[in-house]
């Protein structure tokens, strides 16, 4: 018999141990592979209560900005977010709130304002539509009817049935174009406002000069949508509270609209923006801390704007009623507003055209002047003040705005363009600009966008509104987005007749998923990227907001668009893209390339774990 050598015998014995010992340190490797790279494998997983404050939250990879684009790791697929989250509005999410146990003032909406989450705290998944969803009917019908599975809330068609906001009709949710106080039609209500205030031809435009309007409290935006055909554009503005899609019905017809609440903080546009603000019923306590809301309309109201007022306040004859009006009375007349008509249950108050009649008050009448380092067009997170904005040199001496009347209004050299440090031949050569490179990008996708196909458009780093200005003779509506630090330039986006808002891109946009046809960015990625902030967050942010077969039009580095390029199956839009180097003009920053690409109507389930 053969005695095997000690060596001989232990050496399965150090196979095993070396083959475990190796076992181990895989796992511990790929565990902590999965550890760093979470977000690509694991979010928007369902969870317990009692894990719902730290399990759900994975965070995406953020690599150095410094880090070569082609070097990076990118994530080959996102996972598909649990069908409960198929309306998120990540910064207005009142579940996150509630696990955050934030101390928040509910007397003053603070609960409704913006409370984004830490980026460790996102969902970073795709958002899937709700069971059922169809393609949305297509404008101008969108604005009488839209998909009932597409919204399946039904709510505040039994909440409003005496007001005529909405019916339910079978797979359909109907808009009869009611409101609270106009019960018998927007359009009738609209009209007696005309007549209130004796315009030409009963038409509420007063030739072009009422362009833009603010909706304070807008329901379904009826209002807004009866305006269109006067060429008059809202901004409908409302809360994600309990009527909370509100907002959400807007946009699926095809009305200029977003979420926003007057609360504790500035609305997000300049001052001197709208030529009208409007509450019917809106529910707003106007005489709370020192009428520090109406106050908040009037550094957004031009000079000689007014303010629609339809509410009991007006005038019902009991003492309560009677109480808040004689209060209210006696505010907006040391604002200097005056009555411009009264009848029925509206009043219309006008905003004077000059710094006149506050230099006329008495010493230490309130509300007092905002001091002389207060920027009015400063919004972005920027606290509500208690004090009037006067007016500057310029405007006090003009007794105006200086804005001409509607249409030419959209090309002519706005007043406040030399705050900008703009002359007007450069503001001339970004528009014909924007005509190129609009009819460029129209070239390319008029083959795919059927008739009225398009409808909700949005520019994501709008600069003058070249852009949308450049889309006007389209049936479509722009909301023009300024980024925070470059903020000044809305004012002239709202001079030239058109609206917009201010925003971080770094945050969530405060809209509903699914609700815009077309994003627009222009050099928005490398933009985002010097802030430090995450390319991989914004994509997925533009996929929440897009409609399926909605488009996105990226302009940017070569380098950013290639990056970006490698994430289109994994956004899952694939289905067609186009990419090509575009000419260079007066506008042109380094080498650019634009990416076209077009999302598509996936109706995957929503993962379970």
């Amino acid at each position: 018999m053969i005695q095997q050598n000690p060596l001989q015998r232990r050496g399965p014995l150090l196979s095993r141990r070396l083959f475990s010992s190796l076992l181990v340190t895989l796992v511990v490797a790929l565990a902590l592979v999965v550890v760093y790279y979470g977000s690509s494998f694991a979010p928007g997983l369902r969870q317990s209560e009692d894990d719902a404050s730290d399990a759900i939250f994975h965070p995406l990879v953020h690599t150095s900005f410094e880090t070569s684009f082609a070097d990076r790791h990118f994530v080959k697929s996102f996972p598909v977010c649990d069908g409960n989250l198929s309306d998120l509005i990540p910064c207005m999410d009142r579940n996150l709130i509630y696990q955050l146990k934030l101390k928040l003032n509910l007397t003053v909406m603070e609960h409704y304002e913006r409370h984004c989450p830490h980026r460790n705290r996102r969902y970073n998944c795709l958002i899937p539509p709700p069971l059922g969803y169809r393609v949305p009917i297509r404008w101008p019908k969108s604005r009488d009817e839209v998909w009932k599975a597409n919204i399946p809330h039904t709510h505040l068609a039994f909440e409003k049935s005496d007001q005529h906001w909405m019916v339910v009709y079978g797979d359909k949710i109907n808009f009869p174009g009611g409101g609270t106080h106009f019960h018998t039609g927007a359009n009738k209500y609209i009209a007696h406002l005309a007549q209130m205030l004796k315009f030409p031809s009963g038409n509420l435009s007063n030739e072009g000069s009422i362009r833009t309007v603010l909706d304070v409290g807008c329901g379904v935006a009826s209002f807004g949508a009866y305006l269109l055909p006067l060429d008059i554009i809202a901004m409908s503005l409302a809360p994600n509270d309990v009527h909370e899609n509100q907002i959400q019905f807007a946009l699926e017809r095809g009305i200029p609209s977003m979420l926003g609440v007057m609360g504790t903080k500035r609305l997000p546009y300049p001052s001197r923006s709208f030529d009208l603000a409007h509450c019917s019923r809106c529910r707003i306590d106007w005489l709370q801390r020192n009428g520090i809301l109406l106050l908040e309309l009037d550094r957004v109201l031009r000079p000689g704007g007014y303010f629609v007022y339809s509410s009991p306040e007006a005038y019902a004859h009991d003492e309560k009623n009677q109480m808040i009006w004689n209060s209210m009375s006696d505010l907006v007349r040391r604002m200097c507003w005056r009555i411009a008509s009264k009848k029925n249950q509206t009043v219309i108050w006008v905003k004077p055209l000059s710094n006149g009649c506050y230099s006329r008050r008495d010493s230490g009448v309130h509300p007092p002047l905002c001091s002389n380092d207060d920027d009015p067009d400063t919004v972005w997170n920027a606290p509500m003040k208690a004090c009037i904005s006067p007016y500057s040199k310029r405007v006090n001496r003009a007794k105006g705005s200086e804005l001409v009347s509607w249409p030419q209004r959209l090309m002519a050299p706005p007043p406040r363009l030399e705050e900008l440090g703009v002359t007007s031949e450069k503001y001339h050569e970004d528009n014909e600009v924007w005509r190129w490179r609009v009819l460029q990008y129209w070239r390319q996708i008029s083959t795919l966008v059927e008739e009225n196909s398009l409808r909700n458009v949005m520019d994501m780093r709008a600069s003058l509104g070249g852009f949308a200005a450049a889309l006007a003779d389209k049936d479509v509506w722009v909301m023009n987005v300024v980024p925070a630090n470059e903020s000044n330039k809305l004012k002239i986006v709202y001079d030239r007749g058109l609206i917009g808002t201010v925003h971080d891109w770094c945050e969530s946009f405060s809209t509903y998923p699914r609700t815009y046809d077309l994003l627009h960015a222009a050099l928005l990625f490398s933009h985002t990227e010097q802030q430090g902030c995450s390319l991989e967050d914004l994509l997925l942010e533009m996929d929440r907001i897009l409609r399926p077969f909605g488009f996105v039009i990226i302009r940017d580095q070569a380098p950013v668009v290639n990056y970006i390029r490698r994430y289109l199956a994994a956004l899952k839009w694939d289905a067609w893209s186009f990419e090509f180097e575009p000419g260079v003009d007066a506008l042109s920053r380094g080498e650019e390339r634009i990416l076209m690409a077009r999302k598509g109507l996936w109706k995957e389930k929503s993962v379970s774990w």
